[in-house]
């Protein structure tokens, strides 16, 4: 499979979803940017609809069928969390039903918002139970399917988020976000690099749950046996898709980030942006923070903040230790 997906598809995706999403800030520390020594800039999309930027592509691919004559009767979707209230609201917007299809694993806040938003939620007992449900219901007519990753429209949308930061910023020299299936990363690095034909643009996920890093080692898309043992909700994808694969392997570095490393910044950038940041977003920032010790004069980098929809029992968990009594310092790690 070949991509084929340009810089004109993250316009008209921009296009489309532009006047229903928040224009979210860019943000930095001058504090840290002291400690590093680099300019870092972080594309708050914890303060996007929903919470997560996972807004973006449920409402590009809704308003693409609705704008191609194809509105469905029932919106279908499995989700561990931020797509399923993504679809959820994007389904609400344009009127159509949704029913999503949830592990009962899921955050209970995640849960809650998504049934706030007026979609029937539907509990399994695991993510590949969730998968089995949503692929047979797609089959009925007038039913469609929005997957969290593995679409080219979901893809279009997501890159927006990169799109709109590099369109206010201007030259970055590397563009970081997080992989749970591949979305974010694949619309990310068609949107830089289509603005920025010389810019990196580097992945990040959990250790624990590292398919994604697994399938570019070998060259062929590898599974989870289950859902991994991460605090990265956001990255507990079992395996990237046959489309956002070919886009990973384009990416200039990628990175499997410990779960103490994630919870350190977690706490950091909780603390220095005074904002509510999941953990799949500190991956990126410990993806940062591992590539600029490497390089030889100060760098101005972007960083995607996916998301801050955390419940009561990751944020406990998050703050058992204090990581604030180290400062972050390159010379440093964990």
């Amino acid at each position: 499979m070949e991509p084929h997906l340009t810089l004109k598809d993250i316009v008209d995706a921009k296009r489309r979803i532009n006047k229903f999403i928040n224009d979210t800030p860019i943000l930095s520390s001058s504090l840290l940017n002291n400690w590093l020594g680099h300019e870092i800039f972080f594309k708050a999309e914890n303060l996007q609809k929903i919470g997560a930027f996972k807004a973006r592509g449920a409402l590009n691919t809704i308003s693409w069928l609705t704008e191609n004559n194809h509105k469905p009767n029932h919106i279908v979707a499995n989700s561990s969390g931020n797509h399923a209230q993504a679809v959820a609201w994007a389904s609400k917007m344009f009127d159509i039903p949704a029913t999503i299809y949830m592990p009962d694993y899921s955050s209970k806040v995640k849960i809650q918002a998504t049934k706030a938003y007026g979609a029937q939620v539907v509990l399994c007992k695991t993510r590949q139970e969730a998968d089995k449900q949503v692929k047979r219901d797609s089959l009925k007519n007038g039913v469609y399917w929005v997957p969290p990753f593995n679409h080219n429209q979901v893809i279009s949308g997501q890159g927006t988020a990169a799109y709109d930061a590099i369109s206010k910023i201007g030259d970055v020299d590397a563009v970081f976000a997080p992989c749970g299936g591949g979305g974010l990363l694949s619309g990310s690095l068609i949107a830089s690099k289509g603005l920025l034909p010389n810019v990196q643009v580097i992945g990040a996920e959990p250790l624990l749950g590292n398919d994604a890093a697994e399938s570019l080692r070998q060259k062929s898309i590898q599974r989870l046996d289950a859902a991994p043992k991460t605090l990265a909700d956001g990255a507990m994808t079992l395996a990237v898709g046959d489309i956002t694969f070919e886009y990973l392997k384009q990416l200039d570095g990628f990175f499997e980030i410990t779960e103490e490393a994630m919870i350190y910044w977690t706490q950091w950038l909780t603390h220095l942006l005074k904002l509510r940041i999941e953990p799949t977003s500190a991956l990126s920032m410990e993806s940062v923070f591992q590539w600029l010790k490497i390089q030889p004069k100060k760098k101005r980098v972007l960083l995607i903040l996916s998301g801050g929809n955390i419940d009561q029992q990751t944020t406990q968990k998050i703050w058992v230790k204090d990581y604030l009594v180290t400062e972050p310092h390159l010379k440093d790690s964990l």
